[in-house]
């Protein structure tokens, strides 16, 4: 929960006004800790003074709503407590059986709170029905929508509800957000996950997990100095191996993504040019990654040239 304070003082000041909405928008890129910031905000909002209350996750007022698991293997790996592969979407059957159970009161006291994570994750028919409880909210029930990117909500959820927005994290805050949650990342390792993260501790994170580092650090190499004799792009993958998996692969092209963005700062005009050219193919590339059958080599070859062609030489020449 560090480096949001602008947030919880807007969330605490209006619980503490007469009528707080109902409905909140929580926006901002993923891996803010959005979904955190929601758990712990909705445990501040339905505990009742003198009243034990259990932990977010296992509080009767607390719904979280998110995509289940994709079969019956995968649920059985979230029972046991390690990851597993969910749904692509939340179901209009799980909002509606949400809100089969607000027609009751709340448990353990006045207010219970439902979370969304996340609403841009929703079914068509899910959107629709959520709108029903959004315009007619049952009484002392607050909606909480995560949302990465809030521009696919439709306008009548919006108009609905508060957005409260989140903010990339500045450096010392990520710093401090990791030694928290991964004190073993240190040196080199934690330099490169702080700069890939773009201030989102979640993707940060994800990074580290990956072990992209030396990725990171052929990267900026290559933004740097080109690769004349393709050298750095031959380097590139041996570290990757020759059949990473996708999940791999679409890190590795946000990784490029933000090599660059790093590297816009201590450009002249004509490399940010050359910059933003090769972030909009990358951009095209990381869309185009989850449906096409794209061959892991020429990927990373590609990935390789666009970064090259920053950089002042022959290759990257306008």
């Amino acid at each position: 929960m560090i480096g949001h304070d602008e947030a919880w003082a807007v969330w605490r000041a209006a619980r503490g006004g007469q009528r707080m909405h109902h409905g909140w928008i929580l926006a901002g890129r993923e891996g803010l800790g959005k979904a955190n910031f929601a758990r712990a905000a909705a445990a501040e909002l339905v505990s009742e003074p003198g009243v034990p209350q259990p932990a977010p996750e296992a509080h009767p007022d607390i719904h979280v709503l998110e995509p289940l698991p994709s079969n019956e293997d995968e649920a059985k790996k979230r029972d046991d407590g390690k990851p597993y592969a969910r749904k692509r979407n939340i179901s209009v059957d799980q909002i509606r059986g949400v809100q089969r159970r607000l027609v009751t009161r709340p448990t353990l006291g006045a207010r219970r709170a439902v979370i969304i994570d996340a609403a841009d994750d929703l079914e068509k028919g899910a959107v629709n029905a959520l709108l029903k409880s959004l315009e007619e909210p049952p009484v002392g029930t607050f909606f909480l929508l995560v949302t990465h990117q809030i521009g696919r909500l439709l306008p009548t959820v919006r108009s609905r509800c508060t957005v409260l927005r989140f903010h990339p994290l500045v450096a010392d805050d990520m710093a401090r957000a990791l030694a928290e949650a991964a004190p073993e990342l240190t040196g080199p390792a934690l330099e490169a996950a702080i700069a890939a993260g773009g201030g989102a501790p979640g993707a940060a994170l994800s990074f580290a997990e990956m072990d992209l580092g030396g990725a990171w650090q052929l990267m900026s190499r290559l933004v740097a100095e080109g690769d004349p004799d393709l050298a750095l792009r031959g380097e590139l993958s041996t570290i990757l191996g020759q059949r990473p998996d996708r999940a791999r692969l679409l890190a590795l092209l946000e990784v490029a993504r933000r090599v660059l963005v790093a590297a816009m700062d201590r450009r002249d005009d004509a490399a940010r040019l050359r910059i933003v050219e090769a972030h909009a193919a990358l951009a095209s590339l990381a869309a185009q990654a989850p449906t096409y059958n794209f061959e892991p080599a020429l990927l990373l070859l590609e990935i390789g040239g666009l970064l090259a062609s920053v950089a002042r030489t022959r290759e990257g020449a306008a």
